[in-house]
């Protein structure tokens, strides 16, 4: 029995998927709302702001793989979802006797210094905003009990409300190259961020615990990134080249969702070599980092279009 918390979310319900398809494994998937009814998975009412509902819904379990997190501005809330409540799932699968921990972090810990290839920690973490804090915190009582934390860079894919949403207003906002469109970004698809939690948590004899990169282990350019969909009439296309110092002229004045400090995280190097994990589980990533982004393309459309 595999013990998933955030079920219903982007990334959750992909591992939810990958899990789901395999005929050995059963999955307790916890949620405040339930899911869709389907074979071999047990949905449980849970809600990580009320440790009260936490209490047994790892008896049983095999492995804890925790996806939930809030991400949005409110504070207070960032530190009751990720940090108090991750860490009260965690003791109550410690007391249940699981000691196979799989979280879910992000890159975002390194803040905004831009970066090329770098190792875990290769610059210190130095996140700006809440919700970035509050997850850099709640890795702590995971690696002392011996878990896996994993911190993908720009997670694409079917229900992907943040990437490339950000990347439509941007182009709108700042319709050109940034800088060149240079910058190096690790990426990953939703799908193979989900065979690599699947793997995680399944295979026999897991890698021990610590902190890994999980994205592709190639990267993209950000012009090659744009292009791409652009390609795919998700975004439309950019002609001209801007240096640095234009693009945040023109992204000022015109005002919009997106923050200065998420637009150097899209147009600026934020590279975390990710080889490593694909070889402690063994697994082949896609020949190329936008391999399935075609695949998205369809929902990327209609969601861009409905907002």
């Amino acid at each position: 029995m595999i013990v998933l918390a955030g079920a219903t979310g982007f990334i959750g319900s992909a591992a939810l998927e990958a899990l789901a398809r395999r005929p050995d494994v059963r999955v307790r998937a916890l949620a405040r709302s339930p899911g869709t009814a389907r074979e071999g998975v047990e949905w449980m009412p849970a809600d990580l702001c009320d440790p009260g509902s936490l209490r047994g819904v790892c008896e049983g379990a095999t492995a804890l793989v925790n996806l939930a997190s809030y991400i949005g501005r409110d504070a207070e809330r960032c530190h009751t979802v990720n940090v108090l409540g991750g860490a009260a799932l965690l003791s109550e699968a410690l007391r249940a006797g699981v000691r196979r921990i799989v979280h879910l972090s992000t890159a975002a810990v390194y803040g905004n210094i831009p970066h090329r290839g770098i190792e875990v920690d290769g610059v210190a973490p130095d996140p700006v905003s809440a919700a970035s804090r509050s997850r850099l915190e709640s890795e702590a009582p995971v690696l002392a009990a011996g878990g896996t934390v994993l911190r993908p860079g720009l997670v694409l894919g079917a229900g992907d409300r943040w990437v490339v949403p950000a990347l439509a207003e941007l182009v709108n906002r700042v319709p050109a190259s940034w800088n060149g469109g240079r910058a190096l970004l690790s990426v990953v698809d939703v799908g193979e961020l989900a065979r690599l939690i699947d793997a995680l948590a399944t295979v026999p004899d897991p890698p021990g615990g610590g902190i890994h990169h999980a994205s592709h282990p190639v990267p993209v350019t950000s012009a090659a990134l744009v292009s791409a969909l652009a390609a795919e009439g998700i975004l439309p296309e950019v002609r001209e080249e801007w240096p640095w110092d234009l693009c945040l002229e023109r992204l000022r004045e015109r005002p919009g969702r997106v923050t200065e400090r998420q637009f150097s995280l899209l147009a600026r190097d934020y590279h975390q070599r990710a080889d490593p994990i694909w070889q402690l589980t063994g697994l082949r990533p896609t020949p190329t980092p936008l391999a399935l982004l075609p695949s998205a393309a369809p929902w990327y459309r209609a969601h861009l279009a409905r907002a």
